[in-house]
């Protein structure tokens, strides 16, 4: 069964020069790209993309730094896409992430960890919806 995910390579793999690695992992696993697009998040779409933390305290700095600059959105398409996507981006903090995952791999940070991408079906609708079609 085939379902649909968000991606996001954040200010700092941008800025890195990270976004053709993160998608050649996706496309060589066999990930199709539906969409794709680059842009520097207003704090308005920041604040759709992460409503569930507005009102925690750390989140002027999220902000802060996902306003930064550019970062690449992008919807994959293919089988289990949600938890695949998750397993091969690697636990938040990256200094806790697996070897041979993107986190784990390229960062060591927990606030800037190069990445983001869709922990459920809700997510990934509304994040596609948020990124793409709004």
């Amino acid at each position: 069964m085939s379902e649909q995910t968000f991606v996001m390579v954040k200010p700092d793999g941008v800025r890195r020069g990270l976004v053709g690695e993160v998608l050649r992992r996706f496309e060589i696993k066999g990930f199709k790209i539906l969409e794709m697009k680059q842009l520097t998040i207003s704090p308005e779409l920041a604040k759709r993309h992460y409503e569930e933390h507005v009102d925690k305290p750390f989140y002027p700095g999220l902000e802060s730094f996902i306003t930064s600059g550019p970062v690449v959105a992008f919807v994959l398409e293919g089988r289990k896409a949600i938890s695949v996507v998750r397993k091969m981006v690697g636990v938040t903090d990256s200094a806790d992430a697996e070897p041979g995952t993107i986190r784990g791999d390229f960062s060591l940070e927990k606030g800037e960890n190069i990445i983001h991408a869709s922990d459920s079906v809700k997510s990934a609708d509304r994040e596609i919806s948020n990124f793409f079609y709004n």
